[in-house]
């Protein structure tokens, strides 16, 4: 089946600067597989990327790069809104980032309380040098901070004491889970405690709905939408990787996503240093072959680099569902995790590992 959708400009960047990275982490392996210095994409070169609404600044660890500044540089005229993922190891420099750039958005990877984290991101202090940054970011005044953790089979129940303490720090906090791809170097990532794990995000769905940021209502949504995924569920929203956003890597190469895998398909849209500008690769035969293996797509990844661009785009379906938790969560009522499956159109064979084939 093919849909065609109207290429337009998009909205989502994601700068993979480096795979280059000081921490060890359980469940990636991009530590172990690093890029040469002399090869990774420049300033000069990321000049030539759109404008657009968001920009991810993410690696390895991007705060190994001497150059970053100027690529922030370049990144903050492409785009209002900028934030850095990293583990926060490079404290120092994290700090003198943030007081060129005050508006900077910092997202630190925190896997748990002390010990659970040290022990899952395989580096001893790391969960001290992250909370230290965060404490001084906090004291500066920058506000576009805050936590990042991916949730695995070790961490659900720590998750919930970080949201707590990221409340309590008046930070942001943000959650991912474990995925298999490409850019992790990981073939085996699963969740094998569903039911302990799932219990805990919907302890996490409940808090976010009780806050008074329609913000963390819908950051609800999308963990419902993780649970979703950790089930082996149809993916609830569809992907419009390589269409409302995409991802450039060390290399150059522009991929819709860094979900994707060579067990089922893996193409690049094309490189930012093999032409003269950003729309070659844009609306290039190339680009059109990816986004169709993206309408069919069979992995049912649910990343906030491809589900935020969905949920703002097809606001009224997770509308529904955030005023009538609110609602619930007001009346102290228990919340409906009602993964459905949206139909916008969008192919059935798509993130569908399953094969269900809406039956």
């Amino acid at each position: 089946m093919i849909i065609n959708k109207e290429v337009t400009k998009p909205t989502d960047m994601c700068i993979i600067t480096t795979y280059r990275c000081p921490m060890q982490c359980k469940m990636c392996n991009i530590w172990n597989n690093p890029t040469e210095k002399s090869k990774e994409i420049t300033p000069k070169e990321i000049e030539m990327l759109p404008k657009v609404k968001f920009i991810n600044i993410t690696g390895g660890e991007p705060f190994i790069r001497e150059d970053l500044e100027d690529i922030v540089d370049v990144a903050f005229r492409k785009s209002s809104r900028v934030v850095i993922s990293t583990s926060g190891w490079y404290e120092d420099r994290v700090i003198q980032l943030a007081k060129r750039y005050p508006k900077i958005g910092i997202r630190i990877s925190i896997e748990g309380l002390s010990c659970k984290n040290d022990k899952l991101r395989g580096r001893i202090g790391s969960f001290d040098k992250g909370l230290k940054t965060l404490l001084i970011l906090k004291e500066m005044g920058v506000k576009d901070i805050g936590f990042g953790c991916t949730v695995s089979n070790h961490n659900s129940e720590d998750m919930l004491s970080l949201y707590r303490l990221s409340k309590f720090m008046g930070m942001e906090f943000a959650t991912a889970t474990f995925h298999n791809s490409y850019y992790f170097h990981k073939e085996n990532n699963a969740i094998t405690n569903k039911i302990e794990v799932c219990n805990n995000i919907e302890k996490l769905i409940d808090l976010q709905l009780k806050e008074k940021h329609p913000k963390s209502w819908f950051r609800a949504f999308f963990n419902m939408g993780l649970i979703n995924y950790i089930e082996g569920n149809r993916r609830m929203l569809p992907c419009e990787a390589g269409l409302l956003n995409f991802f450039v890597d060390p290399y150059g190469d522009v991929y819709p996503c860094n979900g994707l895998e060579e067990k089922y398909w893996k193409q690049s849209m094309g490189n930012i240093r093999e032409v003269k500008s950003f729309d070659e690769i844009w609306h290039s035969k190339q680009a059109e072959e990816v986004r169709q293996k993206v309408l069919e797509c069979p992995k049912n990844c649910w990343m906030v680099g491809t589900a935020s661009p969905v949920i703002k785009k097809y606001i009224s379906h997770p509308l529904k569902w955030v005023i009538k938790n609110k609602w619930h969560s007001m009346l102290g009522k228990s919340t409906c995790i009602d993964k459905k499956w949206y139909n916008v159109g969008q192919s059935p064979l798509q993130g569908d590992l399953n094969e269900n084939r809406l039956k």
